[in-house]
């Protein structure tokens, strides 16, 4: 008998500082802790890149949480923060300490990806595996700001009219080998919180180059790139297998920065059987 996919369930907690972390939860709860950790650009949230993704897991058995990080989604927005990655990782370190999660495996993308490593160079001993789609912060800044979909996203958000749901799907369409994948809901999802995200998020997004420490972690990897990436270079995948002992990477022809999306079904399988490796 089919099941229907398990429903998450919506919660905050508190981490100090008058700052929160909104999440989703799915899964039993004395299931393998999982992460799912969301990309930048207007209007993300975890939700909003993971939809299709994270009950997967939960139905599978992982006690899978989906927080937005600070700054995004529903989680504190402070307007005087400087947005640069360690603020992430700290918020997101803080979060799970919050929740009582010492240890859990990692899905990241994009600026996600660049947290789930970052997290996994500072805290060894509090992950289990990395799950790594396009993560970014493995060039120069200036390479990142030649890529086509991160000039379009800048653009956008920094436009003396503002964000416009119109910008918004020229941006997301980039995302994408196939832009008609970006339906109006997601437009639409994304546009509600973008409205709210004070103009530091962005301004103040700072991911260093961390290419030159991938050889400290040491936990399994496993990462996807899509061949048609706009905005983090495939070449990215090439310094993962030369750099970390014992990773692989799944390189997808007709696929732009969002795997899980374009390629739901076989990321959700694959992965979960990666997960599942002893």
């Amino acid at each position: 008998m089919d099941l229907a996919p398990a429903l998450p369930i919506a919660s905050f907690a508190d981490i100090g500082d008058d700052l929160r972390v909104h999440y989703h939860v799915v899964g039993p709860e004395d299931g393998p802790p999982l992460v799912f950790l969301h990309g930048s650009g207007p209007g993300a949230s975890g939700y909003s890149n993971f939809q299709d993704n994270f009950r997967y897991f939960g139905d599978a058995g992982y006690r899978t949480y989906v927080p937005d990080a600070l700054g995004y989604g529903r989680s504190s927005m402070p307007a005087d923060a400087e947005y640069h990655l360690d603020f992430l990782v700290d918020g997101a370190r803080r979060w799970l300490d919050a929740i009582g999660v010492q240890r859990a495996s990692f899905i990241g993308n994009s600026m996600g990806g660049a947290m789930a490593i970052r997290f996994a160079l500072l805290h060894p001993d509090r992950v289990e595996k990395l799950i790594l789609m396009a993560p970014g912060g493995l060039e120069a800044r200036e390479v990142y700001m030649g890529m086509r979909g991160i000039r379009r996203m800048i653009k956008a958000f920094f436009s003396p009219e503002g964000i416009t749901r119109d910008s918004m799907r020229r941006v997301f369409e980039l995302q994408l080998f196939d832009g008609s994948l970006v339906t109006d809901q997601i437009i639409e999802e994304r546009f509600q919180i973008a409205e709210l995200q004070p103009k530091a998020v962005m301004a103040t997004s700072k991911v260093p180059n961390q290419a030159e420490r991938l050889g400290e972690l040491t936990c399994p990897v496993f990462a996807w790139w899509g061949l048609d990436d706009q905005f983090c270079p495939v070449s990215g995948a090439d310094t993962i297998l030369r750099s970390v002992k014992g990773a692989r990477v799944m390189n997808l022809a007709q696929c732009g920065h969002w795997v899980m999306v374009e390629h739901r079904d076989v990321f959700n399988r694959l992965s979960l059987d990666f997960l599942r490796e002893p």
